[in-house]
């Protein structure tokens, strides 16, 4: 007669090897359109976004997988839009110099030490260069279908400017943006990302509630003088000490929370036209921002994004 016991230790062995081998197992969670999101994508964006910032890690499970599967939708969304006047995935000479640009700003000095350090997180350069190569032809789609639309005020730029040996401010600056709802959602969602930024940080709160394309980077846009932000920002950030952030600050459709990370002066001669032509890219870029949030946000609400 067989041992019941026995049998019952049997089973229970049975099932926990089936159970461990199923976290191996590849399961459809998402689909947005016809593009895919699985379990393995969701575990490969989480370490991407680690290996970006490095205080995801204080996040629980349940906050760090919203914030993956976000970044996902977000980065298919772009996909499904590229794909219909681009072809990825092809070489691209320029991708190089991109990805330059990307390591540095995350403070690596060459793409040897920033390969060393992403294989710490079990990622390859491959997959990586894919993803900048999506942010990259995003900003380029960007640019061919807005330039005409930015306007550049050369005459208040020169205002800016004075060709003399000035006190030159710049701040270090983390951004978190978010849209605008109606006065009783938006006291709510203020007050979450208040409460999250006390309780989790500024740069994983950025991760997790800013529309923005700094968001994988903890919302670190860089150095920024003083000059080149409108006086309603200057007016608000000049009260605050390293650390601290302002009050959400309206800007059209959107809200933006700024963080001062540092701050320095810099005693420089100002040339002035290489000055104008600082102020015209930033001026610039910042008007292809908003566009770009503004197109991103009407072909999210065209997508079909479901969850199984």
């Amino acid at each position: 007669m067989i041992n019941i016991k026995f049998l019952t230790i049997f089973f229970i062995l049975m099932q926990l090897n089936t159970l461990a081998k199923s976290e191996n197992k590849v399961f459809l969670l998402y689909k947005v359109n016809n593009a895919i999101i699985t379990n393995i994508d969701i575990e490969y964006e989480k370490k991407y976004l680690i290996a970006l910032n490095n205080q995801l890690n204080e996040l629980n499970n349940q906050k760090m997988n919203s914030i993956a599967i976000n970044s996902l939708i977000r980065e298919k969304i772009k996909i499904i839009e590229l794909t219909k006047y681009y072809k990825l995935g092809q070489k691209n000479p320029s991708l190089k110099k991109v990805l330059a640009q990307f390591y540095k700003k995350l403070g690596f000095k060459n793409g040897i030490e920033f390969k060393n350090y992403i294989n710490k997180y079990d990622l390859k350069i491959t997959d990586v260069e894919k993803k900048i190569e999506i942010e990259s032809t995003w900003n380029q789609f960007i640019y061919a279908k807005f330039k005409k639309r930015v306007f550049i005020d050369k005459e208040k730029l020169k205002k800016k400017i004075k060709n003399k040996k000035i006190n030159n401010k710049s701040f270090l600056l983390s951004e978190i943006i978010f849209k605008n709802e109606k006065e009783i959602f938006q006291k709510k969602k203020i007050a979450n990302i208040k409460r999250n930024i006390k309780e989790i940080g500024f740069g994983n709160t950025a991760n997790l509630y800013s529309i923005a394309d700094s968001n994988k980077l903890a919302g670190k846009i860089g150095w920024v003088d003083e000059k080149f932000l409108s006086q309603e920002i200057v007016l608000k950030i000049r009260k605050l000490k390293i650390g601290e952030n302002t009050q959400p600050i309206n800007v059209g459709a959107n809200s933006i929370i700024l963080k001062i990370e540092d701050v320095r002066i810099n005693k420089t001669q100002i040339n002035l036209q290489e000055e104008l032509d600082r102020l015209i890219i930033f001026e610039t870029n910042k008007q292809l921002d908003k566009f770009s949030l503004i197109h991103f946000n009407r072909i999210k609400l065209e997508a079909t994004i479901n969850e199984y």
